[in-house]
């Protein structure tokens, strides 16, 4: 049997479930997941390997208009990912009316001579009738090779949607090694591992204009024990001791939650210290923007 292999991106509406997917799929917590936008920021490789196959997922931004340096940044990732890819995927999800967004990620794409795969994500969720004329409305946009009803959260049809990608893909070599998951190294790992925890965790306004630099990661002499030092980074003054919280009790609950993730990363115990910085309107600012990983 021939090995395929190839690189397929996933675009869509911030929020629909792409980290979810593809976290299911490659088996471990890569990307962050919330309810919040702007959840991901950066584009990140994700690769499953089988027997059959190696295929390169590309985690993108969901697609918005930018309001800041830091949303065109996020919308260029995202519109860059469609280029010489094997396969685009646009994921959707049901109880979405077809906006504005949608059609402009459709129109995006239409023109790109590649295989498109539309998944509509959380069927678990929406009555069959209403499936079924949400899948009539992606049809007649004539542009789908294949339409797969799916539910990431309980993994249903994502075995279908591997099988329909392995028969998109060309034959090609192993990139990379069949135990490696991803492109991103620790640091970037953690950093948004610590980010996630803020955005699960604080009021809708202030997530946005936080930004998580990793410090340092080091190993602690004759311990099996990893000691990691990061910046919360806020916009403004007044997010400072929202993000501390009374007594310390937020950032204490960010980072106890945090490092349960990242322990689960190193595999080995982890001492973890937050401190919380004001960069006054990071997002607007181009050398702060790619000063935090966003290049």
């Amino acid at each position: 049997m021939s090995f395929k292999s190839g690189f397929v991106t996933v675009i869509g509406r911030p929020n629909v479930g792409k980290s979810t997917l593809l976290n299911r799929i490659i088996g471990e917590k890569i990307s962050i997941i919330s309810d919040k936008p702007q959840t991901t920021r950066n584009k990140i490789q994700m690769i499953y390997t089988d027997e059959e196959s190696q295929i390169i997922f590309l985690d993108t931004p969901g697609i918005q208009m930018p309001k800041n340096v830091l949303g065109e940044y996020m919308l260029k990732v995202s519109k860059s990912t469609l280029e010489d890819v094997d396969v685009i995927t646009m994921l959707v999800e049901v109880g979405e009316a077809f906006g504005k967004l949608d059609s402009y990620v459709i129109n995006e794409i239409r023109d790109i001579d590649t295989p498109k795969i539309l998944l509509i994500n959380k069927i678990d969720l929406e009555t069959e009738e209403n499936l079924a004329l949400l899948i009539d409305k992606y049809n007649k946009t004539d542009i789908f090779d294949e339409i797969i009803p799916i539910s990431a959260l309980n993994s249903e049809n994502l075995d279908r949607y591997l099988e329909i990608l392995k028969e998109k893909l060309p034959e090609g070599p192993m990139y990379y090694p069949d135990d490696m998951i991803t492109d991103q190294p620790e640091r970037a790992i953690i950093q948004e591992l610590i980010r996630e925890k803020i955005l699960l965790n604080m009021l809708e306004e202030i997530p946005h204009g936080i930004a998580v630099e990793v410090l340092s990661v080091s190993q602690r002499e004759g311990r099996n024990l990893i000691d990691v030092e990061a910046n919360i980074h806020v916009e403004k003054k007044s997010h400072k001791p929202m993000v501390i919280g009374k007594g310390g009790s937020m950032i204490q609950k960010i980072g106890s939650e945090a490092r349960i993730d990242v322990e689960r990363l190193m595999d080995t115990k982890v001492n973890l210290q937050l401190w919380v910085k004001i960069t006054k309107d990071w997002r607007s600012k181009e050398d702060r923007v790619k000063g935090f990983g966003y290049k």
